[in-house]
């Protein structure tokens, strides 16, 4: 008796250290976000924190956006992300779980011997063996546990990647549509020129289907580009999770303008292995399953093992007071099969860690060269091709007023410039997604998209998890 009450006050005890977190682990999740997206995470518990956020959104959307507003905005309000991180509340219940003993089994059996006496039989049974595994289950958790957050720093950080992209995308193909609308507004003005001179027999009919060409292939590609525009801006849209009254939010006319000097990173490589999320999640995941081969190879041949209180009576007879002990024999399994199991999902673990190495190390390259070449490109529309377009209109402009060109070349000449502003305009928008890329590939994840390791198949291997 004194063992089986000693055994329940232990399980007690060990049972009351395992708790929740008052964060639910969000805190460290926000701190991951802060450091790679420049903005951290508000959690909404609590209708109080909902109100607060409703009021944050509102206040983000009565005023043009920024890129740093829309990802503030997206973090709060993309409501994805905040389904996803239900996923860390299921870690944390599993961690907590772990620390936990299985409840005591009661049993009881009655035996009529005949004559009305009867035998009864009474036992409570304790999981010991889940008692002496459950530091290293729950290490085995812990682990799992700071995956998870990890991961769900990543989708925050993924989503404040695919925010900015979309929110230089949106205002790209806006001012995209300003610019076209000026080559349709010019295709109109020299399309109908053309007709009336055709009409009184001053010009021949070939130029004036040319003209009438142009000004097809114009209205053609404005329309494209309004449809583009409005794409981009239901893109980025449904990453801030807008609806309803949100939808008539405001961007602004123009993307940033295109900083002085290039930004050049140093030991870029070195800094993706220490700070990208999927080498960390690789890493946790590697150092989670090596943790629970270990507890397979030491629960090899014993996967269980119960202790209990057990007792005795018959009618009439005194009752007779004992201890029961149930332990599987290995007789048929030996625990290899499990053991192999763990050791293949190690190794596998150990080489999508070397993968997801040499993935970051090659991106963070790649990303930089675009990023450079983007830099280059904008520059060169900034400070080469739209001055000379510049130039080049201003003295067809002279030519013009001299009589020496006619209206239908300084017509031309204004679609020109207008090409060469749109196409500085992409140039501008291309810097900024590669910039976005880039910061990305150093610190969160792929650029070119989620490369998330698979979940940690830690608790899967076949060892005992305490508290099951």
């Amino acid at each position: 008796m004194m063992r089986a009450t000693a055994a329940a006050l232990a399980a007690s005890v060990l049972a009351g250290c395992a708790a929740f977190s008052p964060d639910g682990g969000m805190d460290r999740v926000s701190e991951l976000t802060k450091e790679r997206a420049g903005q951290g995470i508000a959690p909404q518990r609590s209708a109080q924190d909902a109100g607060q956020a409703r009021a944050r959104v509102a206040e983000l959307l009565a005023q043009p956006l920024t890129p740093e507003a829309a990802v503030e905005l997206a973090l709060l309000n993309n409501r994805g992300l905040q389904a996803s991180f239900s996923q860390l509340g299921i870690a944390e219940a599993d961690l907590v779980q772990a620390g936990r003993l299985r409840n005591p089994v009661f049993g009881f059996g009655r035996m009529a011997l005949g004559g009305g006496a009867a035998e009864i039989e009474r036992s409570v049974m304790f999981d010991v063996l889940g008692l002496l595994t459950m530091p290293a289950a729950t290490q085995v958790q812990q682990r799992n546990f700071e995956q998870a957050q990890y991961l769900a720093a990543a989708q925050a950080v993924g989503l404040a990647a695919d925010t900015r992209r979309a929110y230089f995308g949106a205002v790209a193909a806006q001012e995209t549509v300003k610019y076209l609308r000026q080559v349709k507004e010019a295709a109109d003005a020299s399309n109908e020129l053309a007709r009336r001179m055709l009409q009184a027999g001053s010009f021949n009919k070939l130029a004036q289907m040319r003209e009438q060409a142009f000004h097809a292939d114009a209205t053609a590609g404005l329309a494209r580009a309004q449809h583009q525009a409005v794409a981009e801006r239901e893109r980025l849209t449904r990453l801030l999770g807008l609806s309803g009254e949100q939808l008539g939010y405001t961007l602004p006319e123009r993307l940033p303008a295109l900083p002085g000097q290039p930004t050049t990173p140093h030991n870029a490589e070195q800094t993706a292995i220490a700070t990208r999320l999927d080498v960390l999640m690789a890493r946790r995941a590697t150092e989670a399953t090596a943790r629970t081969l270990g507890l397979t190879n030491a629960t090899r041949f014993i996967d269980g093992l119960e202790v209990g209180y057990q007792n005795k009576s018959e009618s009439g007879e005194r009752r007779q007071n004992g201890y029961a002990v149930e332990l599987p024999i290995p007789l048929f399994d030996f625990g290899s099969a499990r053991s192999a199991r763990a050791q293949a999902t190690y190794m596998q673990a150990v080489h999508r860690l070397a993968a997801v190495a040499v993935n970051a190390r090659s991106e963070v390259r790649e990303s930089y060269s675009a990023y450079r070449t983007a830099y280059d490109l904008a520059q060169h529309y900034r400070d080469e091709v739209v001055p000379l377009r510049k130039r080049i209109s201003e003295e067809n402009l002279l030519r013009y007023n001299g009589m020496l060109i006619g209206v239908f070349e300084l017509l031309a000449d204004a679609r020109e410039q207008v090409r060469g502003v749109t196409g500085s305009v992409q140039a501008l928008r291309d810097f900024w997604v590669a910039q976005t890329d880039l910061q990305t590939a150093l610190t969160g994840l792929s650029p070119a998209g989620p490369s998330v390791p698979a979940a940690s198949t830690a608790t899967a291997v076949g060892a005992p998890s305490a508290g099951h």
